[in-house]
């Protein structure tokens, strides 16, 4: 069995640990039985640990209860950049191995929902853990909007970009945060009212900008390039410039710029929303996963 997921950008400024978009750079992973354990990469993290140690392997091994297995990854996701790599792959590889619940399996290996839920939904989601369980909603979004991505030439883990957040935060910056959230869903549903305010976060952004210094700049290059607002994606240490789809080369540029200027290497991608989310792909059909069946 084979699986594709999306990759994802989390968070989107306020929405903590809760908004995410699917977006159209994809990891495929391939699970059928075999006489023994063999795990195979290629693309983005190729080689890097081609053995039980790799997340697919580790997620598929749980899944179908035997190591017995022949695992092919190929991946088109930069790997700890902020782009739902992990997140993604184990949507993936749980699927391939034939996982009932995909999502659950993810958001386990994960930590949090969001980004698994946008690979396995599609679109922009919502996500929560409700009653011990992962509940994703799909959101409007105005399918007109692209996404330009900055990806800088270093990594940034997880764990580390959460090891700067404060364990505690104001009621003022809890409320600020849930106003900023709701401008930017109404403004993702419709671009003709997006704010650059609709981004403004109080809960991490400012407290990760230490471990990426070159951020503040980045991202206001993309908004003088035309960007309608500018984030984080997830954890970083990639940028994300909202923009009208008639805009994206010129943000592009902009961010092209201002990666020079600030003399940090990396590539600039302009990427669009993936409506479809995890797709089944057995040996004659492709079918995309039926999310809501599976609730």
């Amino acid at each position: 069995m084979r699986a594709r997921a999306p990759a994802s950008s989390a968070n989107l400024g306020p929405g903590f640990d809760t908004l995410a978009i699917a977006l159209d750079r994809y990891v495929e992973v391939e699970v059928e039985p075999a006489s023994r354990l063999i795990v195979r990469s290629e693309g983005e993290g190729a080689g890097l640990s081609d053995d039980p140690s790799h997340l697919a392997a580790r997620v598929a091994i749980d899944v179908a209860g035997t190591d017995r297995l022949a695992i092919t990854v190929r991946s088109q996701i930069p790997i700890a950049r902020g782009l739902g790599s992990s997140a993604a792959l184990a949507v993936a590889a749980a699927a391939a191995a034939g996982a009932k619940d995909p999502l659950a399996v993810a958001a386990a290996m994960d930590g949090h929902p969001d980004n698994a839920a946008a690979s396995m939904v599609g679109g922009l989601v919502a996500a929560a853990r409700v009653k011990g369980g992962v509940h994703a909603v799909r959101l409007s979004l105005d399918v007109s909007l692209a996404f330009v991505v900055i990806v800088p030439d270093v990594s940034l883990s997880t764990a580390r970009a959460r090891q700067v957040l404060p364990t505690e935060v104001s009621r003022e910056s809890a409320a600020f945060n849930l106003s900023r959230m709701a401008l930017l869903i109404a403004g993702l549903a419709d671009s003709r009212v997006l704010l650059s305010e609709a981004t403004e976060d109080r809960l991490h952004q400012d407290y990760r900008s230490p471990l990426f210094p070159a951020a503040p700049m980045l991202m206001a290059g993309m908004s003088a390039g035309g960007a309608l607002a500018v984030c984080w994606s997830g954890a970083g240490p990639s940028l994300l410039g909202i923009c009208r789809g008639t805009e994206a080369t010129e943000v592009q540029s902009a961010a092209e710029t201002a990666l020079a200027e600030a003399d940090v290497p990396g590539q600039v991608l302009i990427l669009h929303p993936d409506m479809h989310g995890l797709i089944l792909d057995s040996d004659s059909t492709a079918d995309v996963y039926d999310f809501n069946a599976a609730q």
